[in-house]
């Protein structure tokens, strides 16, 4: 078997029980949406290729995924270099991202971890420091248990050996993570149909045969 074959079979492997992470994923957009668009803001981390996914994710909520929309406020705490090497320096590398999320975070925000193996020590004392500062603590990692999914409030978690594999599907479920807060910004803002009978600005909009028609209140 070629190297892109047995990565496709591992990666075909996980799509599976993947796919039974929808529900999850719709309800953590549709709460960052309100809690975005209410004023709080997404913390995330991860080291290595998940601070790379992580920072992607913060990119897309900062700017949009697919069409125009206000602006989210989302930090990827690996990004603030001066800060984490401050940090580092004076704390050691284990509280590089604690500090950060008892400096940024506020009760009901949202701290979003990033680990393949879910048992990263700096990621296990940010969500210590989360939980203890009140935010809502998840986490994308590897296959579960593991000690990240022990310490966040909710988990998901990809079903695979595969480290590839694994990030590759953390990718596709931030960028569903993002298509969900969309759509549900989408639809708060999206008025309802008029019912019939019903009077709204001084005209009355009635049935006629199965199509809609105003008439003058």
């Amino acid at each position: 078997m070629s190297l892109l074959d047995a990565h496709l079979a591992h990666l075909t492997a996980a799509l599976p029980p993947f796919r039974r992470c929808e529900p999850l994923l719709a309800r953590w957009g549709a709460t960052l949406a309100r809690r975005l668009t209410d004023g709080g803001r997404l913390l995330v981390a991860g080291n290595g290729g998940s601070a790379a996914e992580a920072q992607h994710l913060t990119a897309e909520l900062v700017g949009k995924l697919r069409d125009d929309r206000q602006p989210l406020s989302a930090i990827a705490l690996h990004a603030e270099t001066s800060a984490l090497t401050a940090i580092g320096n004076d704390y050691g590398y284990q509280e590089v991202f604690a500090r950060q999320v008892r400096a940024h975070g506020r009760p009901d925000d949202v701290l979003l971890l990033l680990s393949t193996s879910g048992g990263s020590g700096n990621l296990l004392a940010a969500a210590r420091a989360g939980r203890a500062a009140g935010l809502r603590c998840w986490a994308f990692t590897g296959p579960a248990p593991n000690p990240l999914a022990e310490a966040c409030h909710e988990v998901l978690a990809v079903d695979s050996p595969d480290t590839q594999v694994v990030q590759e599907l953390h990718l596709v479920s931030s960028h569903l993570l993002c298509e969900y807060v969309e759509q549900a910004m989408a639809e708060e803002l999206t008025p309802p149909a008029p019912a019939a009978g019903a009077v709204r600005a001084g005209v009355e909009v009635v049935l006629d045969g199965g199509a809609v028609r105003p008439v003058q209140a």
